[in-house]
């Protein structure tokens, strides 16, 4: 009607609509995504890289000392019967499995350590999975050394009471053995392979 000024939108009505717009406006920004994991830091890679090498300078140092000190079969008492170094050599696998396959497990030996540091970079988030992969990965060059420079790898951990023994082992087999304990303790509990996790 003529003479009735019209209504005027006030500070609040004109907030009300800017927010609707924003809201209702595609280009608008959206909120950041969730951060993503990238893969290990680099103080992770480090402490990956020197479990390895430890583990790998240890075997070898320790049968370089079995070779130098005892012939092949002659073995040296530690606790008796108990815990006794023999200079064993191994040509199979893991406790002397698969007897006369070195050459075979060498080649395998060489593709399993590319795929644990593959591994690693991308499931290497907590503590304890570099750690595990640490040993695994040393345990698998340190064996790898003795089959490429001997054609066998040599064993010399005796354990057992009178004819009752374990598998004779090396500090490598040991590392693997504990790394395997642990991806299956990770495996059937998953929060500890998220202990101290990376980022």
């Amino acid at each position: 009607m003529p003479g009735v000024p019209e209504p005027v939108d006030t500070v609040a009505d004109k907030g009300d609509d800017l927010d609707l717009d924003l809201e209702d406006d595609p280009a608008a920004p959206a909120e950041p995504p969730a951060a993503t994991w990238r893969g290990p830091s680099i103080g992770r890679w480090i402490l990956f890289a020197v479990i390895a090498i430890a583990v790998v300078v240890l075997d070898q140092l320790a049968k370089s000392w079995i070779t130098a000190t005892l012939h092949p079969g002659e073995s040296l008492e530690v606790l008796g019967e108990w815990l006794r170094f023999v200079h064993g050599q191994n040509s199979g696998i893991l406790f002397g499995l698969l007897p006369q396959s070195a050459p075979i497990f060498a080649i395998v030996s060489l593709g399993v350590t590319a795929l644990i540091v593959v591994y690693h970079r991308k499931a290497g988030r907590g503590i304890l999975v570099t750690v595990a992969l640490g040993l695994l990965l040393g345990g698998a060059i340190g064996n790898l050394l003795d089959r490429l420079n001997h054609g066998y790898v040599v064993d010399f951990v005796d354990m057992g009471i009178g004819s009752l023994r374990f598998y004779t082992y090396n500090v490598a087999d040991a590392c693997i053995t504990t790394s395997i304990v642990l991806l299956l303790a990770m495996a059937v509990i998953p929060a500890l392979a998220e202990w101290g996790a990376d980022g």
